[in-house]
Parts: structure tokens; sequence; C-alpha cells
């Protein structure tokens, strides 16, 4: 290739910070290959008319990071994948496809140039108080903003909104405002393992409810409220584990339930940043008078930010219940990971990122749909961060084990079932793997799993 002249006359931090961005950037977009030689010091310093120093410091923490290989009387060199997979520790342990997690590069690419405009910001300092109850109103009116343009059909108040440590934390606030302990609670027959962990720890007694190609059933749901007891229901419309997707007329029927039943809805969504094409709006928006409404920005951005929110059904107390079950829980809202994100919304580092997450999930997605063949359900969206392989509970439990001795970690079979559930199957997360080879390499093991191949073709996938 001809020679890396990276470009930093638009970043905001001190000129080691733009070059180790520069670097990083092209590396996660393929403008550096690996093994590329970089200019050395001397070089790149009169390409950038900057000081040696300068290049010094930049390529001494890109090899701290594992981004690059220096040789003393041969040069710097761009690390190759599968090292720099083992500096970040990725090669210590089977590849994962168990987590539901967006692709780092982008977010890993912006992270330095973001904190270096941070420290240009007017309420940094603030930052180090404890925030207000509802989150510095910056960070809400950021987070309202990003909920508004990745969603159908609902503006966000960014007073309503709260901020918490992530969507974990806004539904365990969203319980804790209408539910106490001992209480029933609605869920889909797999549900969020998250949920499980709070009920368990919270005394919530989940009751699952029956689900088809959409998701939660309306019949069902009405069924479980009348058995049960539950005024509350956990929906997820687009669904985890399985990825099911509910369409509009599915939203209005469990919109029309909830309020014949008078149903609290705990509605969680936070992977609908990646479903916007497809037009179809929150329950929050149907029925804003009876559905708290959950999302973050763990799956869309970077789950390193812990950052999520809650906006409460209008009218009532319910604003002022959730304010006192966050207090109770975290004492407040986050405050320097909030800042993170708020700088991402604000000057759309967030859509960019958003946007590479979406295209690349979108590529893994084609990819896997390609080598798993039938068995996975075919999603309604593009992006896919996850796909549901519909199995017998034993045979999901042995096609996980055939996995995991080729090196390929999925999501535990049962974490997601709740009692009585006849929803078995695979999760297989996408986003995890470092790169698509990477990803590929796990994806013909797991095909090799499903055909029930024996280890020693395993091993040599």
């Amino acid at each position: 290739m001809t020679e890396w002249r990276p470009w930093i006359e638009s970043g905001d931090g001190l000129i080691p910070d733009r070059i180790l961005a520069a670097l990083k950037a092209d590396i996660a977009g393929g403008v550096l290959a690996p093994n590329t030689r970089l200019p050395t010091h001397r070089r790149l310093a009169e390409i950038l008319g900057v000081g040696v120093g300068a290049v010094t410091k930049a390529y001494a923490e890109a090899e701290a990071r594992g981004l690059v290989n220096a040789h003393v009387g041969r040069g710097s060199f761009v690390a190759a994948a599968a090292e720099r997979r083992a500096v970040r520790g990725i090669d210590a342990g089977p590849i994962d496809l168990g987590r539901n997690l967006p692709p780092a590069a982008d977010a890993e690419a912006n992270l330095a140039e973001s904190f270096a405009r941070l420290r240009r910001r007017a309420d940094l300092d603030a930052h180090l108080e404890y925030p207000p109850p509802a989150g510095f109103e910056a960070h809400r009116q950021a987070g309202a903003a990003w909920l508004s343009r990745t969603t159908t059909g609902m503006e966000v108040d960014w007073r309503r909104l709260i901020c918490t440590g992530g969507a974990q934390q806004a539904i365990a606030v969203a319980f804790g405002a209408a539910c106490r302990p001992g209480d029933p609670i609605i869920v889909e027959a797999a549900t969020f393992t998250g949920v499980k962990a709070l009920a368990a720890h919270m005394n919530y007694r989940l009751t699952g409810a029956a689900m088809d190609a959409e998701g939660l059933l309306p019949q069902a749901l009405e069924q479980a409220a009348l058995t049960s007891g539950a005024r509350v229901a956990y929906v997820q419309p687009l669904q985890n584990p399985t990825g099911r997707i509910m369409s509009l007329a599915r939203r209005e029927a469990i919109v029309a339930v909830a309020r014949a039943r008078d149903l609290l809805l705990v509605e969680d969504d936070l992977y609908g940043a990646y479903a916007t094409d497809l037009g179809l709006p929150p329950l929050a928006a149907l029925a804003p008078e009876r559905v708290f409404y959950v999302s973050g920005l763990s799956k869309s951005l970077s789950p390193g930010l812990r950052i999520g929110y809650c906006v409460p059904p209008d009218g009532g107390r319910w604003m002022e219940r959730c304010l006192e079950a966050l207090r109770a829980i975290a004492f407040g809202p986050p405050g320097l990971g909030g800042l993170v994100a708020a700088q991402w919304i604000e000057d759309g580092t967030a859509d960019a990122i958003l946007a590479a997450h979406r295209k690349a999930l979108t590529e893994r997605a084609q990819l896997a749909l390609t080598i798993l063949g039938g068995a996975p359900e075919r999603p309604q969206n593009r992006s896919v961060t996850h796909l549901w392989l519909p199995m017998s509970e034993l045979e999901a439990e042995r096609c996980a084990a055939r996995a995991l001795r080729g090196g390929v970690q999925v999501s535990p079979p049962t974490a997601a079932l709740t009692e009585g559930s006849r929803e078995h199957g695979l999760r297989v997360c996408l986003g995890a793997a470092p790169d698509i080879q990477v990803l590929e390499h796990a994806l013909r093991i797991l095909a090799h799993a499903l055909a029930d191949g024996d280890e020693r073709a395993l091993g040599m996938v």
C-alpha cells in the first residue's frame, strides 16, 4: 500500500491521542492490513508536521494496546488480528458466541478522542458530585433525543426520563416502583436471563406465558394474568433470546389485553435500535399511561458505558416511585458514563457507531445464515444481534457441549427458560467475536456440532 498518512486535523485531543485514534480507526476500517509497515517515527512526524516525541508516544501506546509490533532495526508493523486478540485476552478461552455484545471496534476507535473532547466541557467538574435524582439534565436531554431518533412514533420528554446504570438497573427500578417482594410478574416463556436473576434476588414470582413466531401471545398474557393475579408483565417486542419481533397488530393486541386486565407493562426495548427499518412503534407509544419504557446503550453503542433509561408511565406517582426505587438501589444515576454517552449523542459519534454496528451485524447475520443453513429461525430485521436455533432441550444441551469441545461458547440452553417452557433451543450471539474471520471459524465449528460431528472433525475446522 502507499505510505500511511493519518488524518488528524479534525481531532480535539492532544496530537498523540489523535494519531492513536486514527491508527485504531484505520485498522478497524481495513485501511491498514495486518503486517503493514508503518512510517518511521521521524518520517510520520515529517508527514504530519509534528514533533517526533508525539509520534513516539502514540506508537508506544499503540504497541501497549497490541495494535502494532515494534522490531528494533526493522520498524513498526500492524499486528495480525490473532496477535491483537491475544493481547486483549480473547484467545485465552473459547470463542464467545454466548454474550450479546455489539462489535467493539468502532466504539474503541472513538474512545480516546472522546476523552480529549470531554476535557473541554464546561460541566466536567460537576460530574465529581452526586448527580441529581433523575440524572444530569444534559444526560437526560441527550438520552431523550437518542430514544426519539432510534424508535418509531415516540417523542420522549426528557423531563420524564430517568438515567440508570444500564438497562438491567432500569428494569429493577420499574419493578421496584410497580411490585413488592413476593409479587407475581408475567414474562415470556423464554425471557431475558437478567430478569430471572433479578426475580430470584428480589423474590418476585415469574409466570411464563406462551409464545409464537411473533413473541408473547395475547391470549397467553390474558390467561397468565387470570391464573397468577399478576398486575405487571415484562415484555420484549424484539425478543431475547429468540429474536422474534411483534407486528403492529400483535403490539396493539398486547396493549388491549393490558388495558382490559389493568396490567402495567415493563417494555424492554434494548434491541429496538436494530429494527427501526420495520417502522414499528414501541408499546409505550401505544399505551403511555401503563408502560414503563426501558432501554439503554449497551447493545447499540457499548456495554462499558453502563447507561440505561427508564421512562415511567404518564400520570400518577410513577416518576416519584421510580426515583425512590433508584435511590434505594444505587443512591442515584450514573455520572461519568453518562457524560461520555451524552457527548457521543450530542456530537454525532453515537449515530456513526450505531450505523457501523448495523452494517457489521448485517454482514455477520448473512454469514451466519449461510453457514448454519436451515437451523436458525429467519429474522425479520437485517441487523441481527443474535439468532435462535430451535431444537429439543436435550439436543440443545448436547450441541452446546459439542461446540464447547470444539472451542465455541454459546448461551446456556436453559438459562432463559421459565418453568414449563416449550421454547427450547440455542441462542447464538454474533457481535462478541472480535472480527468476522473469527466469527466464521466459530460458526463452522457450530455447524459441525449441529451435524453431530465427532471431536476429531470439530478440531479440524
